[in-house]
């Protein structure tokens, strides 16, 4: 596999992983119960803390994950792809 494939491939699951956490946080800011619906696990109680440090994590991740996406795009177009 040479530098331009890998480099694809990194763009793809970055792109991908940050789509995921966008979508992830809209959903938590739109019905903010979904994980205790999925999992019964309620630890904060119902009063929200847990939803609202997960909304600011998971912006964390998609706001480094795209940033990662956009530097190795600006690669790619660099390399001609």
């Amino acid at each position: 596999m040479n530098g331009k494939s890998q480099l694809k491939r990194r763009f793809n699951i970055e792109a991908a992983m940050a789509a995921v956490t966008a979508a992830l946080v809209i959903l938590t800011l739109i019905n903010h119960e979904w994980i205790e619906v999925l999992t019964g696990w309620d630890p904060d109680k119902g009063n929200g803390s847990l939803e609202w440090g997960i909304v600011i994590v998971l912006v964390a991740a998609c706001v480094a994950l795209s940033y990662r996406a956009r530097s190795d795009w600006q690669k790619l177009q660099a390399m001609g792809a």
